[in-house]
């Protein structure tokens, strides 16, 4: 299994011990992070990967995604439909078996998590 955390600012780090072959763990990795940001909160014109939202990133030997994440606020408007959004990006990667999402608002998201392309989008930085 691969396990790609995303640490604030978002720098993921690649469990080395998966069934996968490295190139093509490197190959789903980079689909994957590319998916997510076609995914925006549409209170916030940054993609859901730069805002720091999505806390773990999960690739089964079997290339099943498991992905940790969570919002801007718990209240947010899209909270029930964000996760099929994630989910059907991720779902159109070549090579992924199948994805699963789950919510989390435990730690809670600071604007700490952004990157600095974020930042920059929302002129925070």
């Amino acid at each position: 299994m691969s396990d790609i955390t995303a640490e604030a600012p978002n720098k993921p780090t690649t469990d080395a011990g998966s069934a996968i072959p490295p190139e093509e763990l490197d190959r789903l990795t980079d689909d994957i992070i590319a998916a997510l940001k076609t995914v925006y909160d549409p209170e916030i014109p940054a993609d859901i990967y730069e805002l720091g939202l999505v806390y773990r990133i999960d690739i089964d030997d079997d290339r099943f995604v498991k992905i940790d994440m969570t919002l801007t606020a718990p209240g947010c408007p899209v909270a029930g439909e964000m996760p099929g959004w994630v989910e059907n990006a991720v779902a159109t990667v070549q090579g992924v078996s199948g994805v699963s999402v789950s919510m989390t608002f435990d730690p809670p998201w600071t604007p700490d998590r952004m990157s600095e392309e974020a930042q920059v989008a929302l002129n925070w930085y």
